[in-house]
């Protein structure tokens, strides 16, 4: 077979995600950036709400782009979930591209029948509020998080 049929991220979804995000961040009294990414990392939706930190944007998007790629919720393990210390993390980041990977919580990809369609970077929260805030985004369109 030369030709595949896939499923892709709407635009409709990444609203209704954004729109679950931001609720939910502001049910929990935090200022959030929210960046949503297509399965190739690039960039549908971006919001920092009212008084997040400039430099949220850069982390959420990283967040993001790296759940999208690695198709698992971002953290301190490595590409295949093996753990890392802090030199491998950093090297990691760097092999990959600094905009491609982080050892960071609060990314989270977004899987639909078995196929990651995007993902979700939420930072400028503690990683338990970025995280779960990128969750609660996912579930909102019906796809989940898990391979």
């Amino acid at each position: 077979m030369y030709i595949a049929d896939t499923k892709r991220l709407t635009a409709a979804g990444a609203r209704k995600m954004m729109e679950t995000a931001t609720a939910t961040a502001s049910q929990a009294g935090v200022a959030v950036t929210i960046a949503i990414v297509d399965a190739g990392g690039h960039l549908l939706l971006l919001e920092r709400m009212e008084g997040g930190r400039f430099h949220s944007v850069y982390s959420a998007t990283t967040k993001a782009a790296c759940a999208a790629s690695t198709r698992r919720l971002t953290s301190s393990q490595g590409a295949v979930g093996q753990p890392l210390d802090t030199g491998h993390a950093l090297g990691l980041a760097l092999a990959a591209g600094p905009d491609r990977w982080t050892a960071m919580e609060g990314g989270c990809p977004i899987i639909v029948d078995g196929v990651c369609v995007g993902g979700v970077g939420v930072a400028g929260a503690d990683w338990q509020t970025d995280q779960s805030v990128a969750q609660e985004a996912v579930t909102s369109i019906g796809a989940g998080w898990g391979a």
